[in-house]
């Protein structure tokens, strides 16, 4: 978990300090999963901020949280700079741990799906990544988000291109990036969306690229397009080859009512958890884009991740 203190949102002179990243993320899951799902957060958190975060988790229903660790090291924080409503800067403190695969193996053997995003960037090591596709059958998503960004000797986090994203991009069944993030992978290729292209088959079936207001979109090898969550065998990653453009489908699509105004911290992460819950529910991908469009543009309209679930289900107003 990460601890936010937002400067400069919406124009307003006083910093806002309040948790962000995977919170935002639980609770559009949350208002996203059916009655009798349960959601199982793997997450650790600095000793500093062990209650607050227990009262923020406590708060979302639907919640095990048996793989909940606490750790001496200070939680992460991060100091977010709004320069406008989509770019800013990010500086990052703290000392929370990577998770090791000797400690999630027991933990991600009772699971039927995984939903990972990368909140600091080093919540996994690629080894860990690469056994964690090795050992679970179950569908991966990943919202690789701040794997491409680095941190200089002030904690400043800067955009960087991702080394070894094959192997990276070979842990998951599926992966969201946005745009930017799009353009880093695809450097050597000149054209992102020829990329994309390329790089979707039966090992990394599905990209989501989100587009800020413009919605978002997606590339997909088209033998997953019916069923992108299909269990794939527990055997060694491959060395794929570059399937025919003829096997790839895709699609845009834009967000209903058009661009909206607001806060637009966490939408990513809103996004991505509405997408996944939807399509292990059986929607399509269009299907799941649209939902996660909509829960994207609700969560501008919000302020923070406490009480969004609430928002996201239109029990209370902004």
């Amino acid at each position: 978990m990460v601890w936010d203190r937002i400067r400069a949102r919406d124009g307003r002179p006083v910093p806002v300090e309040e948790w962000g990243g995977i919170a935002y993320a639980l609770a559009a899951a949350t208002a996203a999963r059916p009655d009798d799902w349960t959601l199982v957060p793997i997450i650790k958190v600095g000793r500093d901020l062990e209650e607050t975060a227990l009262r923020f988790l406590r708060a979302l229903p639907g919640l095990d949280l048996s793989a909940l660790r606490t750790v001496p090291e200070p939680n992460n924080r991060v100091e977010l700079l709004y320069r406008d409503n989509e770019r800013r800067s990010e500086r990052l403190t703290g000392g929370v741990p990577a998770w090791t695969w000797a400690e999630l193996e027991p933990v991600v053997h009772e699971l039927d799906a995984l939903y990972v995003n990368f909140i600091s960037g080093f919540e996994l090591t690629l080894q860990t990544a690469v056994q964690l596709r090795l050992s679970f059958d179950g569908p991966i998503y990943c919202d690789l988000h701040s794997v491409f960004l680095g941190v200089d000797s002030a904690g400043l986090r800067t955009p960087q291109p991702l080394a070894s994203w094959r192997e990276w991009l070979r842990c998951f069944d599926i992966v969201q990036v946005n745009e930017d993030e799009l353009e880093l992978l695809a450097q050597a290729w000149g054209d992102p969306w020829r990329f994309a292209a390329d790089v979707v088959g039966e090992e990394l079936r599905v990209l989501f690229v989100t587009l800020g207001g413009r919605g978002a979109a997606y590339v997909a090898w088209r033998r997953a397009e019916a069923e992108p969550l299909r269990r794939r065998q527990r055997t060694a990653i491959a060395r794929r080859t570059i399937v025919p453009h003829s096997a790839v489908t895709s699609e845009h699509i834009s967000p209903a009512g058009g661009v909206r105004s607001g806060d637009p911290t966490g939408c990513g992460d809103v996004w991505g958890a509405t997408c996944f819950l939807r399509l292990l529910g059986g929607a399509t991908l269009v299907d799941a884009v649209v939902s996660a469009n909509e829960a994207a543009a609700r969560n501008v309209e919000h302020r923070g991740a406490t009480g969004l679930h609430h928002y996201l289900l239109g029990r209370i107003t902004h």
